[in-house]
């Protein structure tokens, strides 16, 4: 394994792919198409410029902006410059993304001007309380600059282009000695997570982890030098930087960000450059193989796909391999607190492996499943998985209690989910096979008991997912006066569908348990998901009985 050892850090990785790969296509992002070598000289234009605007090796740096290039040359240039990166959710809102960045006590914040119809400096000011001679963000004390991902900033701001124009006073010897200096056992980044409960926490991952762990990736996955990679998973996500913008620069991949999913614009780009990788969630590659116009795009080059979620049909699997020519399709799990990736499959796996599980631990890590007492369990009974190796974070910053990084509630929720022998709660319900496979049935906040017995929403929505119907599927639990809860499905129909929902219900009591059985079924025209492609299942508990 190179990883760690070879590039030692990833301001190392990001010097060494500019000299290795130099002149091979690094980023295309509409016109624009750059090199490696190009890429290199670029971040240290950025890393110049962190450095003359007083960055110091171990300040944090925020990123709040969708895909792009300025994206990956912003993050790349700040991390070589010693920092540690703070990716922010798109999604957040004003007082979400303040939260954060006092929580990380971030020094520096590039920020997109606007993004679906949002001002996101406008959102910032709001919620940081700016106003006629209050300063430009006098609710965040420690942010010390702003730079706006624009050619226009409000008064208080830089744009991009002033800001870049700062680091011409510092000498390239400067900037490669700042770089060289970063330590692969130091944060890397911190990537705020909800968890299980309480408000958002920062997970702490060292340069190390992540180069071991996303270079584990990009073997397994067989990512290569010359694959094309359209990342539509979002940066401020792991499965976007890393198993991205990251595992592109091991390999010498070409990056094609787009920074919202779009199905159309998702197809032209497959076929306009013939794209070879596409990760993503399930819903993702069903929307590709269900739209229309398929056919009319040329999506041959297509090799790699790689997934993950607690349901993955089996179909969807059947028909990326049969119908798109897919040669590689596999799954994965993991999760922020360690460090987004502990079990994947291997290539050559049996297509019912890939869809009905998350694959093996990767190389350097545990996996096993618990009882509630924190027993062992055999294979196939379910419990919570728990996770143990290089990938576990070192701890939390921010989240409940105070705006502090190192505070006594970061260090308590950090202490309350590893072990003192290391191993990581993950807070997901699992079970292992013989074989050592791992299935997500579901976190352990969404089961819910239907008259005593445990109903796993996610074995749940896999099940009715075989239904010829149903094109989509979110199941959650609701209150019910004889059995204390039951299921209610939203069901997202094909085109063309007529099933009712009693003929929903009629087929579940043949094909599962009666208590898995939904008593409720809604038709809606689609599932609220956030970036990440995930269900948000709150919104939906939130919604009234039918």
């Amino acid at each position: 394994m190179r990883g760690d050892v070879e590039w030692g850090s990833i301001p190392g990785l990001v010097r060494a792919a500019a000299e290795r790969y130099a002149d091979t296509e690094a980023v295309v992002e509409g016109r624009t198409r750059i090199s490696y070598g190009e890429l290199g000289a670029r971040v240290e234009r950025a890393a110049a410029a962190c450095v003359a605007h007083g960055l110091a090796p171990g300040d944090r740096v925020a990123v709040w902006a969708p895909n792009s290039l300025d994206w990956i040359v912003a993050a790349l240039g700040a991390v070589s410059a010693g920092a540690v990166l703070v990716p922010l959710n798109t999604r957040f809102k004003g007082a979400e993304a303040a939260y954060a960045l006092r929580a990380s006590r971030a020094r520096l914040l590039f920020v997109t001007g606007a993004f679906l119809g949002t001002s996101y400096v406008a959102a910032l000011r709001r919620a940081a309380g700016a106003g006629p001679g209050r300063g430009p963000l006098p609710g965040l004390p420690e942010l010390r600059e702003v730079v706006v991902l624009s050619g226009d900033a409000p008064a208080g701001f830089r744009t991009w282009q002033e800001f870049l124009a700062g680091g011409g006073t510092v000498a390239a010897g400067e900037v490669r000695a700042r770089a060289a200096a970063v330590r692969g056992d130091r944060p890397s980044d911190l990537v705020f997570t909800s968890g299980t409960t309480g408000r958002p926490k920062g997970v702490a991952i060292t340069h190390a982890q992540t180069l071991r762990a996303y270079e584990i990736w990009s073997d397994l996955a067989g990512l290569r030098r010359g694959d094309r990679y359209l990342i539509v998973n979002p940066f401020f996500h792991t499965f976007g930087y890393k198993a991205g913008v990251l595992a592109c620069l091991m390999r010498g991949a070409t990056m094609i960000p787009q920074p919202v999913f779009d199905v159309d614009a998702v197809l032209a780009n497959i076929a306009a450059e013939r794209v070879s990788v596409l990760p993503g969630p399930p819903t993702l590659h069903q929307s590709l193989l269900d739209h229309p116009a398929r056919q009319a795009h040329d999506l041959s080059a297509l090799r790699l796909v790689v997934t993950g979620a607690a349901v993955v049909p089996l179909r969807l699997v059947e028909r990326l391999r049969g119908e798109l020519g897919v040669g590689t399709v596999l799954t994965a799990y993991g999760l922020s607190e360690a460090s987004g990736i502990v079990t994947m499959c291997r290539r050559g796996d049996p297509p019912e492996v890939v869809a009905s599980t998350s694959g093996r631990a990767i190389p350097g890590t545990e996996v096993q499943v618990v009882d509630p007492e924190g027993t062992p369990l055999p294979p196939g009974r379910p419990g919570e998985v728990l996770v143990r190796g290089f990938n576990v974070m070192r701890g939390y910053e921010g989240g409940d209690g105070g705006d502090g990084g190192d505070g006594e509630a970061a260090e308590g929720a950090a202490a309350d989910a590893v072990s003192g022998d290391g191993w990581l709660r993950t807070g997901d319900v699992g079970i292992l096979d013989p074989a050592g496979n791992l299935r997500i049935t579901d976190r352990i906040k969404d089961m819910f008991i239907v008259g005593g017995f445990n109903a796993y929403p996610a074995e749940i929505e896999q099940l009715l997912g075989l239904h010829p119907d149903v094109a989509d599927i979110a199941v959650v639990g609701v209150p019910d006066d004889r059995l204390g809860e039951v299921g209610r499905a939203y069901v997202v129909r094909r085109p063309g569908a007529r099933s009712t929902a009693d003929d929903l219900i009629a087929w579940s009591r043949r094909e599962m348990a009666n208590y898995k059985v939904p008593r409720q079924v809604e038709f809606v025209a689609r599932l609220p998901r956030n970036a990440s492609g995930k269900v948000v299942k709150g919104e939906l508990r939130g919604r009234g009985g039918l």
